[in-house]
């Protein structure tokens, strides 16, 4: 039978990597967005697939060695949109899509933070003994 409790340890974890994401998300927004200017500017984006599987990755045993369990390097995450069309500098930046995707982050970080303050205010209240 798995192990499918989930506990403290590992809702906080997860958390945590959900923060991180949306802050990798909103710097890539952003870096998109100043550059929207630059000739020859191609979008960036971050892939789901290799965002899940880091999470996937990160629920894994730890390996000890790089050639234990197939470990690999959580980067690689982003990398150039493909699509899109391109102005005659070349750039292809466009900008509502980049400004909804940082709204989007935003509001995934603000939903996390949300969570775990509440986790927090039960930690404090059972230190306080419910006072």
């Amino acid at each position: 039978m798995p192990n499918s409790i989930v506990n403290d340890s590992a809702m906080m974890s997860a958390l945590g990597r959900e923060m991180t994401r949306a802050v990798q998300r909103m710097a890539v927004a952003s870096g998109n967005l100043s550059n929207a200017e630059t000739p020859g500017y191609r979008t960036q984006e971050m892939h789901f697939a290799e965002a899940l599987d880091g999470q996937i990755g990160a629920l894994q045993p730890a390996a000890t060695n790089g050639r234990h369990l197939g470990s690999s390097a959580d980067g690689g995450m982003v990398r150039e949109a493909e699509g899109g069309p391109a102005r005659r500098d070349g750039n292809n930046v466009q900008m509502e899509h980049e400004l909804l995707a940082l709204s989007h982050a935003g509001s995934d970080f603000a939903s996390a933070q949300t969570v775990l303050a509440a986790k927090f205010r039960l930690v404090r209240y059972a230190i306080n003994e419910g006072r």
